[in-house]
């Protein structure tokens, strides 16, 4: 999964994102997810994390949830 697949659904994932970050305010998405950058830097200042490990979680977050949706969707058929 890539950051556009987020952004595209966001009211789905931003509960998602909401469960793995709780200090997430609704008030702030408007402008952070516009930009996956000023995402991650929000993410960082508002959960104590370097810019490095808040990319880190992001990166996580979408290969996490993209396994999750692969599995659920199962096999392509053939």
């Amino acid at each position: 999964m890539i950051w556009t697949d987020l952004t595209q659904d966001w009211a789905y994932w931003y509960r998602a994102l909401q469960e793995r970050f709780p200090n997430l305010e609704e008030s702030a998405m408007p402008f952070a997810k516009i930009d996956r950058s000023r995402f991650e830097a929000y993410l960082a200042q508002r959960h104590n994390l370097s810019l490095t490990e808040a990319h880190e979680e992001v990166e996580d977050f979408l290969y996490v949830q993209g396994l999750m949706r692969d599995s659920e969707e199962g096999p392509a058929a053939a």
